[in-house]
């Protein structure tokens, strides 16, 4: 059975690789912050424990991560509850949030790459987190992103590479 994949694989404006993930969660977005934000949240679905201080400039610590040191990042740009993104191990992440009818909100996340071949694996990396995102977003339990040899991740990555998605990066904790 194919993945199915909810990230495309894009070129921004100004010629950085990226992938780009939305979906659309029947919170506020006041509700969907926290979930970017806090660091308990961000635990459920996030590959790292990341403690983020929120201004621009900022820094954000990761641990916890099985397949990679911990590191740090930095804010680069924060307008709360709308957006955030920082520096993560040479990635820049976005996450864009817009409030919708209904008290619903569109979340958007992309992945802006250091390098075209990190395309396949990040993008199937973020479907396994997204999909804990997800499950968290309805008040279910999930395993979280590091759910061990279950994880769908492979399925997702053979998926991103059949659809012609840059790859060839090193997989942590396969290669």
């Amino acid at each position: 059975m194919a993945a199915d994949l909810t990230g495309t694989y894009l070129t921004l404006d100004d010629g950085r690789p990226a992938v780009r993930f939305s979906r659309v969660y029947d919170h506020p977005i006041e509700r969907v912050w926290q979930f970017v934000t806090d660091a308990g949240e961000l635990a459920h679905w996030f590959p790292s424990r990341a403690e983020i201080d929120p201004r621009p400039g900022g820094t954000i610590t990761f641990t916890g991560d099985p397949h990679m040191p911990e590191s740090t990042g930095r804010v680069l740009a924060l307008d709360e509850p709308r957006h955030l993104s920082f520096a993560w191990g040479g990635d820049e992440l976005r996450f864009d949030l817009e409030a919708l009818d209904d008290g619903r909100t569109r979340f958007t996340l992309t992945d802006v790459l250091k390098s075209a071949d990190t395309a396949a694996r990040n993008g199937a990396g973020w479907e396994v987190c997204l999909a804990a995102l997800d499950a968290r977003a309805r008040n279910e339990r999930s395993e979280g992103p590091h759910t061990g040899a279950g994880a769908p991740w492979k399925e997702f990555y053979d998926g991103y590479i059949q659809a012609g998605v840059p790859s060839g990066a090193p997989v942590p904790g396969l290669d």
